[in-house]
């Protein structure tokens, strides 16, 4: 039986819809949450995958969340054992600065419901080429990333730029959450320090706005989203072609 070990960051970002696919699929679970044991050292070694989830913190807090450092150490362990690794939001941003690409405050905030727009790679890619040229995904992030040098460019949005890419055969990261559910989003929207990102972002939307385009949105992401991680899941414990990271003169 496979496993897999999870970080997470709050308890307000957990693996969502993610976890019940990972479970129907056989494989077994590590959490590590930082949240409750930011001192923890976790060790990737027995295990055939990745996967980091979302948080309301950033690459550049470090100094605040010492416990980003020892994540970025444990993605860059993994990626040298050629294990599938899956980045979602700050996770992905995480993966991309461990592939030595600069992660910045984005331009502007995208919080809600947003059309990913596949690249040619991205439409014949083994996890996301079901998507099409376009489907919708839900977004909740102020940061963005340049591409890691020798990674895919999957997917954008009219907004932002890097939404989606791939490092190596295995090797993913995602802006965008399809791992929300309804109900992940609405406690996301009840919480004060969400909520307060959402008025203070000024993007023109608000919460209702937001609760009417995951009733008008959320059926057609489902199904996606389903394939999408099924897709990922595949890569857990086929091996992978060497790849070659970037030289770093240490993590930051």
């Amino acid at each position: 039986m496979s496993r897999l070990m999870v970080f997470q960051h709050v308890a307000a970002e957990p693996l969502g819809t993610l976890h019940a696919r990972i479970r129907a699929r056989g494989h077994r679970i590590r959490f590590h949450n930082f949240q409750r044991d930011p001192d923890a050292r976790p060790n990737v070694d027995r295990y055939h995958g990745l996967l980091v989830l979302g948080g309301p913190m950033n690459v550049t807090d470090q100094h605040c969340h010492p416990h980003l450092k020892t994540e970025l150490q444990a993605i860059e362990a993994a990626l040298r054992q050629e294990k599938p690794v899956l980045g979602i939001c700050l996770g992905a941003q995480l993966l991309a600065h461990v592939l030595g690409a600069p992660v910045r405050r984005h331009s502007t905030h995208e919080i809600g419901w947003y059309d990913l727009l596949t690249t040619e790679p991205g439409r014949t890619d083994p996890v996301l080429g079901h998507l099409g040229e376009q489907s919708p995904v839900f977004q909740w992030h102020a940061c963005t990333y340049d591409l890691p040098a020798g990674a895919v460019h999957l997917a954008r949005t009219t907004g932002c730029e890097q939404q989606a890419f791939r490092f190596g055969a295995n090797a993913y990261g995602f802006q965008f959450h399809m791992e929300a559910d309804t109900a992940m989003i609405e406690r996301w929207l009840q919480l004060p320090a969400y909520r307060e990102e959402l008025a203070a972002a000024g993007i023109g939307r608000d919460e209702q706005s937001i609760r009417a385009a995951t009733e008008a949105q959320m059926e057609a992401m489902r199904p996606l989203a389903e394939t999408t991680f099924n897709n990922f899941l595949d890569l857990v414990g086929r091996p992978a072609r060497r790849m070659v990271l970037p030289s770093r003169q240490g993590l930051e």
